[in-house]
Parts: C-alpha cells; structure tokens; sequence
C-alpha cells in the first residue's frame, strides 16, 4: 500500500482566501513497507473538482517529477483571480517501484489577489463620541434583496478595531478577535467566508459590532488609548454568484446604518459592560425598522493596507467548568477553574430587571486565601452585567479577554453555583503537534504548564502575559521560546505572520522594536532606551526565522525576512565599530535571573557573590556573532555569495574579539556565569583548545550552586549545552530540582501555567514585586525544548531542515523509568520512547515515510542491541556507523523499530558523553 494523504496548501488544509500567486503545497506519505522514499511525484490542479476526477482542461500538470520532495511544492500554474477555486491532487511513486492512487482532493480559494478589487469604502459611525474614555461598542447593518437562487457567496472583511459579523441573525464564522492585530499603519488582515448558506432568496440583512481591541482601547503599561486612531470602522464587500450565472457585489457604503446597543464598554484590559436592557431585538435580520439610527460616514483610509489573513484565527478551543465554589476568609465569593487560562466566563442565571453582576478575575489567590489582583496593575480585568429580567440569561463577553484561574463574584444577590459557570478558552487556533510524557509527574505536570502558557499568549501575537495592562509582543519571549513551541503547536503561519510585522516595525537604521506590534515609547522607566535594539530581543529577527526553517524546512521565510535579518546585523555592526563589541546601547541583559540577595532571603548558602549577573556587553556581542553566523548560513542558502563571504569575515572578527575581551587564557570567562558559558558554549564562541576547560568550569558552577542562575536568555541553552557537552547528569540535576530557583518549584507551588519569575510566589507563600509578577508567562518554557530533543532525543539533522533526516539521540536517566515522545512534523509523525526495565533499555522509534533517521543508542557495542529480537550487526537492514562517545550509530529508513540494550543499569549513574545520566 502506498498513498499520499493529509494535502496542504500554505501549512492549512483547503484554505479559503490565499493572496499567494505561488502557494506552497505539501503532502504526507503512507507506506506499508519500511524504508519508503518518494522517488517521484505529479500533481495536477483545474478550475472543478470535475474537471480534475476526468483529467482534462488542466490549469497545472506537473508530469512525472523525479524527487523525493513532498513538501513545499511551489504552485507554478495558472494565476488564479480574485475568489477563484483551484483544486488539486498528488501520486506518487516510491523507491520499491510502486505508483499511488490519485489522492483525494484538495482545494485552495484565492482572496482578493491585489487592492484593487476593493470596491468597498471603509465605513465610520455616523454619531458623535468621546473617545478618550471607553464609549459603546458601535453596531452597523445593511438590508438588501436577491431576487435569484445563489449559488456561491463571499464575505471579505475588516476593520479598524475588532468586528463580529452577522447574515440573517447567523454568526458568519466562529473566529474571534478579528481581524488580528498586526502594526496596523503598514498591514491590516482581511477575513474571507463563505456564506451561500447563509444568504435567502429575497430579503437579508448583514450587521456588525465593532470593538475597541488594540486599535482604540486602552493599550501598553503607559496608559495609551486610541494609538492607532480615534474611530472605529468596518470595510466589507460580498460578491454572490446566482445560478443564471449573474453576480451581484454588496459592499460597505453610505447606505449603512450605525447605532449603539448593550456593549457599553469593550476593552482588552478593563473588561466588558453590557446592559441587556438595552438590546435591540432583530436588529441583524431583515425587516427591521433602523429609521432611527443613524447614518454613516464614508471615511478615506488607505486600502493598500489590507492583506490577507497569513494564519490561522483565534478561536475557543475548550470549555471548563469550576472545580470548586470558595468563600475566602475575606467572605469573597470565588470560583476555582483549577486552571490558569486565556479567555473568559461565560455565566446562565437569573435575576430581576435591572440587577447587576460583576465578574473579576485572578490567577491566584493571596497566602490566606483571598482574591489577589495586585499583579493585574491598572488592568481591571472585569465584566459587568445588567440583567433585562423574565428568565435565564445567558452572557459572555465578545471583545476582552482575561487572564484567570480564579473568578469573585460581586454585585449579585442571588446564589451562583458551580454548573452556572463555564470558563472560555481561547488561543489561535493552531493544531497541538507535540507531546511528552515520562515517569516523573512532577515533569509531566511542567509539560502541561509549558503548553497551556503557549495556549494562553499565543493569542494572534506571541505575547508576554495574558492578565496585566501588558500583553505585547515582546521579541525576546517570543525568540527564547520559539524551539519548544514549534514542537508543542503548528506555529509556522503564526511565526510568518508576526514577523511581517516586526519587519515592518522595524527602523530604517535596522534596529528591531521590543515589542511587536510596537506601541511603547522606550519602557516608560528612567534609563531605558527608546524601545529599539536590545539584544536578545530584537535577534528574535534572526532567531526565529531560522527556527522555523529548521522545523519546518520553510525557506520563503528565510528568503521573506532576510532584508529584516541582515538590516539587524547592519545595526550591530555600525554599534560596535571596528573593535566588533557590542557595548552600545540599552540591553536587557539576562533578564530575571538569579541574584545574589535571594541566597539571605531563602537561607541559601552565602555563594560570596552574586553569581548570575552576567556581562550585557558579553551577551551582546554573544548574540551579535550568533545573529551575524545565522544570517552568513542564510545567505549560503539563498545564493548570496557577495554577503555569505562579507558576513564570514565579520563573523571571524567578532569571535576574535569575543575571546580577546572576554575570555582569559585559562578558559574562564570574565562573568562566570551558567548564562555566559552556557551562550559561549552554545555560540561556539570558545577557542578549541579552551572549550573542554570552560565545559568543566560550567559544569562545576552548576555543582557549586546546586541550582540554576540563569535568567530569559541563558535558561533556553542551559540543560542543552550541558548535556550536549558531556553532563548530562547535571542538566537532568537542574531539571528534576524542587527546590528555588527551579522549573519544578512552581509546580510544588501549585503552578498550572509557567511563571514569569522563578519564585512569584515565595516558599513562604508571599508574592514577587506586583509590579511584575506574571502567572502565566511563557519565556522558562524554553526547557521544554530539551525534553524533546534531549530526554526523549527528537531532532532534525540541520543539514537537512524540517525533519526530511531525523536524528534520535535521548539521553537516558536513571531518574525515569520511561519517556514518551511524539511529534507531528511536516512528513509524518515522529515517535521516541525509552523504558528501563531490569537489565534492559528498551527504546521504540517511529520514522514517517520519505524520510530517513540517524537513531544513536546508549552502548558500547552495537553487539548488545536488538531490534525486533535480532541483533542489528546481523540483519543487515540497518547502516552501521560504529561508535561515537559512547554510542551506537545506526543508519535506518521509514518504519516502527524495537530495540532493546542489554547493560548494566548501575553505569547510569557513572557515565560521561554517553547519553547516560
């Protein structure tokens, strides 16, 4: 059996309103036989699914093309129009001789293609409003009558500020918060539905309610509102296909009316208020008498803005109910989730005409078990309601959302019950690709934290928190934890999409915002730059374009963001002048990590100094030859010669520089940090014949401390580099360490998300400076990517990017009995488990088809393995490459394989560059 399945069109399956004139198609290959390779393909694409079943009137038929390459096949047919379907399907055959079925059929829907098939005028409110404070949320409609059967109907749609969408009183679609937030002076996203189900012979009628969001509401630590302009507005266009053949276009004009309902108030911080006395019953289905409302006007903004969606929306992707109802000793009335989320409540009671209820939400309660909100800063984080009366009332929010495990009720006199609650989650609405899972519960529980904090902050943008008047775009959250999302989630259109906009945000000089979408004027604190060009941050430019490309073999984003990348490195390079140090400007440095003051404040040891302050001018030029090494691979790629033998030159430069300013001959660093040998390490920064010497200072470092000291961007590379480099057996100490600082003393605190600080909550039960003290804050997740790639050994050999060759290489412990790994790569599902049992290692690997693996396995001899019960040296199926530190190298194509390793478990404890630990 041979077939191809799972068929995409730029990373989604059949989707609707694709700008690409050269979408990328990819597809998966299913193989009952081991060791499968596509050794060919052809893919044919037409106007109808007809057309394509017959094989005739082609708009694309690629013939029979020899390679095994079954992702990111560029499209190079026919151009479609505006709003034309193109369908498509693949064979293929393989190195066993064998040709597929014709698979089924997939399909992609082009949007607009180019600005100039706006016919729409943008649309404002017709009525006066003071919107230097919150003002309700504006409500538009249209009617209008088709007099034929329709067969075919499409909504393109955006505004300035967030919209839902009515057609004869139905939800157009279930996204939410459209239509994203992207740096909205240079991009705004347009939406495409489909509707023709939607649409009546006859009359019809399409409203709106617009919200504040990020346009106009309250926005950024500093207070801001209305940053990207004062007035809401809609802009909209339908185009219906009748059966006759005929098209009708509806768009956004000055026939609409505008007028305001029961949103009160909408803003992302401050929450919602919503009066259901004041809600206008039919006000989007036709026959409605609007005579009252007002006009609107027809507002002059530019259309060359609007771009088509890039990824996937946000949506509610679970329900959760309380787990308890707690009266605090304060006599609040709280509700538990048990989870700290993203989203918000919805409720269903009762209660008289004119009474009210208030929603507040936390993610902790104080250490007397009260409701703290202390951490929310200026955010109120609140929704209030008025109920109309006469029944049960049904109530969520449309245009906020809150960071939240726990829920006070106040203003209500009636009783709330558990089952009257549901708690709204909401995130992006990308795939879960990855999961970990290993005898420790304790990990297993940190695993669980990392991927909700992924779920709660990666709502349109990679934000930093999801609960205080923060919730930006910060680019060194995003940069740091970019390897271990990628595993956990399909991130590839999320990453591409934020990234147009930090190009865009980006200054002509090169420097790259802290946070995108930039909206912050240089962090409002005396000292601080003026938000632009900290490293560590702003090579999240760099950083995560490559990430994407290693996961997912992405090379148009290289190609798309390499002005951006290179426009950074030009930056540094006219910082640091000739001496090619990076000792210019603000830097965050090791943002958050240990010092010295906490050895007093826990009864620590006294260490004598304060052991994690590390150098910002070591870290930037750190980052600065990291960036540049980055970009001069890239320009390898891209066929750059001219900037790939430039960037070479720079790169030796500062790695000469580095190692004369920062390193002593003995091999010590002048910050003797676990953050500068775990960067210089990681960089490849150290002279060959220091680094065996700065690995042991390292390592001792750890030994000393006991702990980790690290902060934002020297945790990502810690536990990696130590067990990369031979001790692994202090990565897995960090690792499994429950006591602060540590992943998993959160998590014997009761943590259900990551914290933004390694002791938010102290071990007396008080709290970090509320300042900033996050609950739900992503950036020490990045230990996540060592659980992958490391304890359950899943990584993608970089010379062949995007898991086309795999490299299985776990390291084992003795402090688990098993590890379980699995992730969904753009070839196929990817397996890793190990197992101790008795005298034995036993590990299962799964290699999707048209790909190969380098599987590494803890032994001395390739004469202790089986596999399936025979020993590898005599099956002949596997590539045997002898022994390297330790381990055996092992050559295999496609399939499911069983080893097992017979050894002594005692040499778990023992073993140096082996994998054991």
């Amino acid at each position: 059996m041979l077939k191809t399945f799972a068929l995409k069109t730029e990373y989604r399956v059949n989707p609707v309103g694709i700008d690409a004139t050269k979408p990328r198609l990819s597809w998966e290959v299913e193989s009952d036989i081991q060791n499968t390779l596509q050794s060919a393909y052809q893919v044919q694409s037409a106007y109808s699914e007809e057309d394509l079943i017959k094989g005739k009137n082609m708009l694309w038929d690629t013939g029979k093309i020899f390679s095994d390459n079954s992702v990111h096949i560029e499209y190079s047919g026919k151009i479609p129009g505006a709003c034309q379907r193109i369908y498509w399907r693949v064979k293929i055959w393989d190195n066993h001789s064998r040709e597929s079925e014709w698979s089924t059929h997939a399909f992609w829907e082009a949007g607009l293609m180019n600005n100039a098939e706006w016919k729409a005028r943008w649309i404002e409110p017709g009525f006066e409003e003071d919107t230097s404070v919150s003002v309700p949320s504006p409500y538009l409609r249209r009617e209008f009558n088709l007099g034929k059967k329709v067969v075919r109907a499409r909504i393109y749609v955006s505004s300035h500020g967030l919209y839902q969408l009515w057609l004869n009183g139905k939800k157009v679609s279930e996204d939410l918060f459209t239509p994203g937030w992207t740096s909205y002076h240079h991009r705004i996203q347009y939406q495409v539905y489909d509707v023709t189900n939607l649409l009546e012979q006859g009359e019809n009628a399409l409203g709106a309610i617009l919200g504040d969001g990020w346009y106009r509401g309250f926005f950024g630590w500093q207070g801001k509102k209305n940053i990207y302009g004062e007035k809401l507005a809609l802009i909209l266009q339908m185009r219906v296909l009748f059966e006759d053949g005929n098209d009708y276009l509806l768009i956004t004009d000055r026939h609409w009316k505008s007028s305001t309902g029961p949103i009160l108030m909408s803003d992302i911080y401050n929450g919602e208020i919503y009066d259901a006395r004041l809600e206008i019953d039919g006000w989007n289905m036709p026959g409605f008498d609007d005579h009252k409302w007002y006009s609107v006007n027809e507002a002059e903004y530019p259309i060359d803005v609007l771009a088509s969606s890039d990824c996937q929306p946000v949506l509610c992707t679970g329900v959760l109910e309380p787990v308890k109802k707690i009266i605090t000793p304060k006599g609040e009335t709280v509700f538990d989730f048990g989870q700290n989320l993203t989203g918000w409540v919805r409720f269903s009671l009762k209660a008289g005409h004119g009474d009210k209820i208030t929603l507040k939400h936390a993610e902790v309660l104080d250490k007397e078990g009260n409701f703290y909100t202390q951490n929310l800063r200026a955010a109120k984080a609140q929704d209030t309601y008025f109920f109309k009366g006469g029944g049960t009332e049904t109530y969520e929010p449309r245009f906020t959302f809150h960071g939240f495990r726990y829920l006070k009720i106040e203003d209500f006199q009636g009783e709330v019950k558990c089952e009257d609650l549901s708690a709204m989650v909401i995130h992006s609405g990308f795939a879960e690709t990855g999961s970990f899972e290993c005898s420790e519960p304790l990990v297993n529980q940190l695993q669980h934290n990392i991927q909700w904090g992924l779920r709660g902050n990666f709502l349109d943008v990679p934000t930093d928190c999801p609960q205080r008047d923060e919730r930006l775009g910060w680019t060194g959250d995003a940069q740091v934890f970019a390897p271990t999302a990628c595993f956990n989630m399909d991130v590839c259109c999320f990453f591409e999409k934020w990234l147009k906009d930090l190009a865009a945000d980006q200054r002509v000089d090169g420097s790259v915002p802290w946070v995108v979408p930039m909206i912050v004027d240089g962090g409002g604190c005396t000292g601080w730059s003026d938000g632009y060009g900290a490293t560590g941050w702003a090579d999240a430019a760099v950083i995560i374009p490559w990430t994407v490309y290693q996961v997912y073999g992405n090379k148009r984003i290289l190609e798309a963001q390499y002005p951006s990348m290179k426009a950074w490195v030009g930056y540094m390079v006219k910082k640091a002048g000739n001496g090619f140090i990076f000792n210019k400007g603000f830097h965050f440095g090791d943002w958050l990590s240990f010092t010295g003051y906490h050895s007093y404040r826990y009864n620590a040891p006294d260490y004598g100094f304060a052991g994690a302050n590390t150098d910002k001018d070591l870290i930037a030029t750190a980052y600065f030859y990291y960036s540049a090494l980055i970009v001069q691979k890239i320009a390898v790629i891209l066929d750059k010669k001219e900037d790939s033998q430039s960037l070479e030159r720079l790169c030796i430069n500062i790695k000469k520089a580095f190692q004369k300013e920062f390193i002593t001959p003995s091999g010590r660093l002048v910050s003797g940090t676990q953050t500068a040998y775990a960067l210089a390490l990681a960089f490849d920064l150290l002279p060959e014949e220091l680094r065996e010497i700065a690995v042991q200072r390292f390592a001792d470092n750890v030994e000393y401390f006991g702990h980790l000291t690290t902060g934002f961007l020297g945790t990502p590379y810690l536990c990696t580099t130590l067990a990369d480099n031979g001790y692994s057996t202090q990565a897995f100490k960090l690792l499994f360490n429950k006591k602060y600082p540590s992943w998993l003393y959160p998590v014997t605190m009761g943590a259900t998300t990551i914290w933004e600080r390694w002791d938010g909550i102290r071990p007396d039960g008080s709290f970090q400076d509320a300042g900033m003290n996050s609950f739900n804050h992503y950036a020490y997740g990045a230990i996540g990517h060592f659980l992958y790639s490391r304890v359950a050994g899943i990584m993608s050999d970089p010379e062949f990017p995007g898991y086309k060759r795999i490299l299985i290489k776990p390291y084992v412990t003795g402090e688990l009995t098993f590890v379980k790994a699995e992730f969904q790569s753009v070839y196929g599902l990817i397996k890793s488990d190990w197992r101790l049992k008795e005298d034995k290692l036993i590990i299962d690997v799964s290699i999707p088809s048209n790909t190969t693996a380098r599987i590494e396995i803890p032994a001395d001899s390739d004469d202790m393995i089986t596999e399936n019960g025979m020993k590898i040296n005599e099956s002949g199926y596997f590539e045997l490459s002898g022994v390297e530190n330790g381990r055996v190298i092992i050559g295999a194509g496609s399939g499911s394989y069983h080893f097992e390793v017979i050894y002594d478990t005692k040499t778990l404890d023992k073993s140096r560059k082996t994998g054991l630990a």
